[in-house]
């Protein structure tokens, strides 16, 4: 088995950056792989400036023109009602993704106790929850609890990420 090569940058990380070292390697592509898939999302979707309105935009184009496909995208949205809602009340992680007022914070949590299945607000509240994943990992707030138990919330926001590039990009 040939033994993985550690990188200039990954290695001054693991030297420096509060619990890098420990993350583990799956942890560390999940996110890896969310930067990169990100940055292809706002060039292919978003004509490289991804805000909110835009996003939302989008996603009303789609469902107007019957191209949301919300049904889709239905493990991830339980994932993350899973993981944000559990016994008849959001969980202690939900206050973590830090929706801002313009972030639809009504229709997320809505979608996510599942009093709202619109597919339109489905797929929107989907990209929300990664427009904040995004926000808290560039802006630095996952680095408060060193980037721990990431991987599934990356997992999933790549796969969301992957889907609608495959079905919106422009990609060869």
């Amino acid at each position: 088995m040939e033994e993985r090569q550690t990188s200039a940058s990954e290695a001054w990380l693991e030297a420096r950056a509060p619990g890098f070292k420990d993350l583990p390697e799956d942890d560390r592509r999940a996110i890896f792989d969310f930067a990169f898939l990100w940055s292809l999302f706002e060039a292919e979707i978003m004509a490289a400036n991804a805000r909110v309105d835009r996003i939302t935009e989008k996603v009303d184009v789609w469902a107007t023109g019957d191209m949301l496909s919300a049904d889709l995208y239905g493990a991830e949205l339980a994932y993350f009602r899973d993981r944000y809602f559990a016994n008849g009340e959001l969980t202690y992680h939900y206050p973590f993704l830090d929706l801002r007022k313009s972030d639809h914070p009504d229709l997320v949590e809505a979608v996510i106790r599942g009093a709202n299945n619109d597919p339109r607000d489905r797929v929107l509240a989907l990209l929300m929850i990664v427009w904040r994943l995004r926000n808290n990992l560039f802006h630095g707030a996952k680095w408060a609890y060193q980037i721990r138990g990431q991987r599934e919330n990356f997992t999933q926001a790549n796969a969301i990420l992957m889907r609608v590039l495959e079905r919106h990009g422009q990609l060869a």
